[in-house]
Formats: C-alpha cells, structure tokens, sequence
C-alpha cells in the first residue's frame, strides 16, 4: 500500500503543513505554466502569420501596418485601467478571463475581410492579451521559493518558449499541408480558451491586497527601462517580421521556421539566463542586452543581404530572453504586496512607447524609408544602456 504524503513527511520530521504548502504551491506552478504554455501556443500562431496574413490576404502596407501595431498597443495603456478596475480579485481567475477575451478576437480573423475587421479585431485580442501579460510573472512570484525567483521565471518563460515553439511547428506543418491561414486562427483561440481553463488550477489565493497600480519615485529607474523597452520592442516584434515579407518576400513556411528556430534557442536558454541573473544581477544581463540589440538594428538598416537578415532576426528574438532581468528588478525592489502593481505600472509605461513607436515608424516606413524605422529603434536600444547603467550593483 503506498505511503500517504502526509504520513511520509510525519516519519520525515516535516510538518505536515509545509508538505501540503510545498505540493500547492508545485501544482500551482504546473497549472501556471500550463496556461503561459497554451497562451504563448496561440500567440505563435498570431506572430507566425500575421505579416504573410496582412500582406498576402488583405494587401496591408506598411504604413497601415504601423498604424494597426499603434492601435493595438494602446491596449497596454488600456490594462493599465481594466486591471485597476479588477483589483482584490483571484489572479487566476482574471487570467481566465483574459485568456478567453484573447481567444475570441483572434478567432475571429477567419472572418475579416478588410483592414477595418483587422483593426478592430485587433483591439479585442490585444486587450484580453496585454491584461494578462503581467499576471504569469506576478503569479510566479508568489509561488517561488525564497531566492529561487530568477530559476522559477525561467522555467515560466521555458514553458512559454515551448508552448510558443509548438505553435510554430503546428503552424508550419498546416502550412506546408496547404491548409490555408484562416481556419489556424480558429485553433488558435481553441487553444486559448484551453490555456484559460489551466489558469483556474493556480491556487486563487494570490491576489493583491492594495491597489494594483504603483507609481513611485523610488521605482522610476524601473519605469524608464520599461519605456525604452517598449520604444524598441516592436521592432523586434513586428517590423523585423513585416520588413522580411515586404522587402524581401519572404514566405510563410521560411518565416515560421526562422521562428521555430529563436523558441528552440529561448527554450533551450531561459533557465540558464534566469540562474546568471541570481548570480550576476540584473546590471550586467542588461548591459550586455541593450548593447546587442544596438547592433542588432543598426544591421537591420544596413543589410541588404535576406539570409544575413535572417540570422539577424534569429539573434534579435532569441535576446528577448534576457528582460526577465526586468522582472527580478522588480522582486529584488518591491514588497511582494507590490508586485503585480509595479508590473502592471511597467506594461502601462512599456506601452506608451509602443503606441507611439508604430506611429512613428510607420511614417517614416512610407516617407523615408524603411532604414530610418531601424535606426529609431536602434536610438532606444543606445539610450538603454546608460539608464541600466544605473542600475545598482548587486
């Protein structure tokens, strides 16, 4: 017959209690990462498609393109107010909600027809996904042990590079069968509504007891990286995509593998960055981070070779790994009680320069060409470093 956990810790010497906390808190860190793994799964399928999908299908520009990225950021500064709204409840339970939100705008691009349905659309999505984004890493240090925060966000963001990676590898396998893009946003939402389902098994407990939204002075060197990271990130993320389709025509299948490619190498990584950061401290990660990407977007400007820019995208997503860095500030600066609003606060200020960086780019996309967007974003990434520089030594 075997051993009841309870009894074996008795024999143990534990308390029972910590047993029972320590297989909660494992099972909420499953459940979570089951959530972030199905949440990143349907995100793929939104990146993996959305440039062949704008241009391919609705003839998109690429000043139309930065005006739609401008709109559906402003979905960011709009959490800000939804989870002010939603402060004192379960986070699990606002994860749920968000997650089925997310599913039902991106379900319905099989439908769109024009730029207008995307547009709109894209708003519904976007603010179901950017008022879950800071839940998963205020989710994850609630449930981490004491000095392991950096080892278990690393894990998190494993679980969502896998998740990611096997949306990709589904998305390219639908691909090469010829089943056109619509119908793989259907199973993209159906995946959501299965990661909000995984978000009702994290212990409902973990809720703020304050006010989700925190500005302080002695947080704002937190505020400024989370602004320059946001001037840079849609680069990164949307543009660099957007001028491989447009420039160089690049197919969907090559896009997507070029993808499954940085996820493999995120997956592969997470957990090792997440180590260097507790040994290292955030400073040093985010130098070597920024100067990078410094490079990174200088080169996107001046490349005119498509397979160097593809290495290119390859090296400028994978870094993306290196922000957790943000994350453990946050741990090493605020009161756990504080967490989610000074997280929360860090996507707001992260979104208000990527709803004007879209805007921008987009205009100098069409009037100057697509160099100059680059070279914008290559600016943010400078200006980073002697912010991180200010970081204190750990």
């Amino acid at each position: 017959m075997p051993i009841d956990p309870e009894d074996s810790a008795i024999l143990d010497g534990l308390p029972v209690e910590h047993v029972r906390a320590a297989a909660a808190r494992r099972r909420g860190l499953f459940f979570l990462g089951a959530a972030v793994a199905g949440a990143s799964l349907t995100l793929a399928f939104q990146m993996g498609l959305n440039a062949n999908f704008l241009k391919g299908e609705l003839g998109v520009t690429g000043f139309q393109f930065g005006m739609l990225e401008a709109a559906r950021e402003t979905c960011g500064v709009l959490a800000f107010a939804v989870l002010a709204l939603l402060a004192g409840f379960a986070e699990p339970l606002i994860g749920a909600a968000m997650l089925t939100l997310f599913a039902a705008g991106l379900g319905l691009y099989y439908f769109a027809q024009n730029y207008l349905w995307v547009l709109l659309l894209g708003v519904v999505w976007s603010l179901g996904l950017h008022c879950w984004m800071p839940l998963p890493n205020s989710m994850t240090l609630a449930l981490a042990e004491k000095g392991r925060a950096g080892f278990r966000l690393g894990q998190i963001q494993a679980a969502g590079a896998a998740g990611f990676g096997a949306g990709l590898v589904i998305a390219l396998i639908l691909t090469l069968a010829r089943v056109p893009m619509r119908p793989m946003y259907l199973l993209a939402a159906a995946t959501a509504v299965s990661a909000a389902l995984a978000c009702l098994g994290v212990p409902r407990q973990i809720k703020s007891p304050g006010p989700r939204l925190v500005f302080r002075r002695k947080y704002a060197l937190y505020y400024v990286l989370c602004f320059l990271e946001g001037w840079r990130k849609q680069m990164s993320i949307s543009f660099a995509g957007f001028l491989l389709v447009e420039q160089f025509g690049t197919p969907l299948k090559t896009l997507l593998l070029l993808m499954i490619i940085v996820q493999i190498i995120g997956y592969s990584i997470s957990p090792t960055v997440g180590r260097l950061i507790d040994r290292m401290g955030e400073r040093r990660i985010l130098l070597f981070y920024y100067f990078c990407l410094s490079l990174f977007f200088v080169g996107y400007a001046a490349v005119k070779n498509p397979y160097l820019l593809y290495l290119l995208f390859v090296l400028d997503n994978s870094f993306f790994v290196f922000t957790m860095s943000l994350t453990t500030y946050v741990n090493r600066i605020a009161p756990q009680r504080e967490h989610t609003a000074t997280l929360s606060m860090g996507v707001a200020t992260n979104h208000v320069a990527a709803v004007a960086m879209p805007f921008v780019s987009g205009f100098l996309w069409k009037y100057c060409g697509y160099q100059w967007a680059f070279l914008l974003g290559a600016t943010a990434a400078a200006l980073s470093i002697p912010a991180a520089l200010r970081i204190p030594r750990k």
